[in-house]
């Protein structure tokens, strides 16, 4: 009996018992496998040449269909003896030099195998199969994404249906994954709500899988539609194991991360990390590598109990002096953080988010900074509003934009008797550097570096690059700043100055007023934007509800 006979009589009888573990264990595409493998790949070549019906005819009369089948037994079903015909040229064709083939024949394979498991009433059978499958195609297709050469040539020829639009590589794999995905989602063998059966069990598997695929490759935004299709009709998360879960609202925050989302995302990681065991640390180290940056976006810091914990081993090196930086208004030491940590983030994806999107913070405190310095209060009970002067943000804006260019402090004059009154000396000073310190002014606190001021970066100057701020600029810095909650009051245009609202409120506290806490402004902007929707689908305006406030989209939670 040849071993392609022995072969198909084994997987006959795993399916008469519909045992989906060994046919797993004997459905095997990667090279590490027995010699076995290769011995029934030389007989196909020898016995079963390309385009000969001889394949088919043996597979149809080693796995016949069965009329009968006992409660508890299986049977073959044409799908999957269409698969096994595709198995078996897989192993008679396979070349794993060749990996442009591979990849063809591979996702052709996953492909048939997605076809079988549709069947409604054997397709279970073949869950595990499909899982294997689909990890061996996305472990080649991350390989294939970190080859150029190799990569041009697979989508070379891989255009659209009509459009003729060209589809890459991991579009495919996470297509056919999505459809194997959907077959699970679809699974009428439990209701949404009940404990899953039948295919519904692997529904959180294969989003997963897709989930890393696309992450892994950078395509994070083909997870859309999976996520929409999972909000309309996904089973409970809660009723998958901890592992699933937990995996799943690690990449619906990463997913939520890359959108802008930081409060969503800041919801899936805190629910991710409060469900990963303490001895999983580094699953838990990797759920706190994005979920600090997320509370960081949105004006939280971590705490030092936080960061003592195994799995943030290293994290106050990096975190805490960006938290400095944010709550000082201190844009040398913001940039430098981020340029001493540089490689990481990159590595993590976070360093371009840092850069522009934590400026806004910054500003913020540096504002603040500006108007302690320079607000001298009302004066003779007098009842003027609080307000900060654009000119002296102009200044203290130039003056670190000197520092940034690498002016120096220079070596202050002795005075006889203390200054009468420190704002007004530091920015009489301030502006002399900011404005005259390439003329060599005595009051200047800094002189041009040797060689000349330092050329920047467009994202490393306040403004951008070398360009000195001005009013205009700042205007629109705070206009921006108020725009975003992060600065409480109104511009006063003609005065040129930002004047504080709300300070009665407050006692009295200007500072407390004009410059809220960001993390409360911000979700203080998210509960109006949900009321805002809440009453445009009350006038008719809009016909979809937006939920509850903290629905996120693709996390499905218990019905209330």
């Amino acid at each position: 009996m040849s071993l392609v006979v022995q072969f198909l009589s084994s997987i006959r009888g795993f399916v008469l018992d519909q045992n989906g573990d060994e046919l797993r264990n004997w459905l095997l595409v990667e090279n590490d496998v027995a010699n076995i493998y290769w011995e029934m790949s030389t007989q196909l070549k020898g016995s079963f040449p390309a385009n000969s019906p001889a394949l088919e005819k043996l597979v149809e009369k080693c796995l016949p269909e069965e009329d009968d089948v006992p409660e508890g037994k299986g049977s073959p079903w044409p799908g999957f003896n269409s698969f096994i015909k595709e198995y078996l040229e897989y192993w008679r064709d396979v070349d794993f030099d060749d990996v442009v083939r591979l990849h063809s024949r591979l996702s052709d394979l996953l492909i048939s195998c997605a076809n079988a498991l549709a069947n409604p009433t054997y397709g279970n059978m073949l869950l595990q199969t499909s899982m294997s499958l689909s990890e061996s195609l996305s472990k080649l297709v991350m390989s294939l994404t970190r080859q150029p050469d190799l990569l041009s040539q697979i989508q070379g020829d891989m255009t659209g249906e009509e459009s003729g639009e060209r589809k890459s590589i991991v579009e495919l794999a996470a297509d056919i994954i999505q459809k194997i995905f959907t077959s699970c989602l679809t699974d009428r063998s439990s209701t949404r709500w009940s404990p899953p059966k039948g295919k519904k069990v692997a529904v959180y598997l294969f989003a997963n899988l897709t989930l890393k695929l696309l992450f892994a490759c950078e395509k994070s935004r083909l997870a859309v539609q999976m996520f929409t299709n999972l909000s309309t009709s996904g089973p409970a998360l809660s009723l998958y194991p901890a592992s699933q879960r937990v995996t799943f609202l690690y990449y619906l925050g990463r997913f939520n991360f890359d959108h802008g989302h930081y409060l969503r995302a800041h919801m899936c990681f805190e629910e991710a990390y409060r469900q990963c065991l303490p001895q999983f640390q580094k699953h838990r180290r990797q759920i706190l590598t994005y979920w600090i940056p997320a509370n960081l976006l949105l004006g939280r810091f971590p705490s030092w109990a936080l960061l003592q914990r195994p799995e943030a081993a290293g994290f106050a090196d990096i975190f805490l002096p960006i938290c400095g930086a944010l709550r000082s208004g201190n844009f040398v030491l913001f940039y430098q953080a981020l340029t001493i940590n540089r490689d990481w983030l990159w590595d993590k994806g976070l360093y371009l988010t840092f850069l522009y999107r934590l400026k806004p913070l910054v500003w913020r405190s540096f504002t603040r900074k500006t108007f302690l310095i320079t607000w001298q209060g009302a004066g003779d009970g007098g009842n003027r509003a609080a307000s900060l002067s654009f000119e002296d943000l102009v200044t203290t804006a130039g003056y670190v934009q000197k520092l940034l260019e690498g002016y120096l402090p220079a070596k202050p004059a002795t005075r006889s008797r203390p200054p009468p009154h420190i704002n007004t000396i530091f920015l009489k000073a301030v502006t002399n550097s900011a404005a005259g310190g390439e003329t060599g002014e005595s009051d200047s606190l800094l002189v041009p570096p040797p060689g000349g001021p330092r050329r920047l970066m467009p994202s490393e100057g306040l403004i951008f690059g070398n360009k000195k701020p001005d009013l205009e600029n700042i205007e629109s810095v705070v206009a921006g700043l108020v725009y975003s909650g992060l600065l409480n009051g109104f511009i006063a245009r003609q005065q040129k100055r930002f004047a504080v609202e709300g300070a009665k409120k407050k006692g009295g506290n200007a500072v407390a007023a004009g410059w809220p806490n960001p993390y409360e402004s911000i979700l203080e902007r998210f509960k109006e934007a949900h009321q805002e929707a809440l009453d445009a689908c009350d006038s008719g305006e809009s016909m979809e509800p937006p939920g509850e406030m903290d629905d996120i989209p693709g996390w499905v939670r218990n019905p209330p």
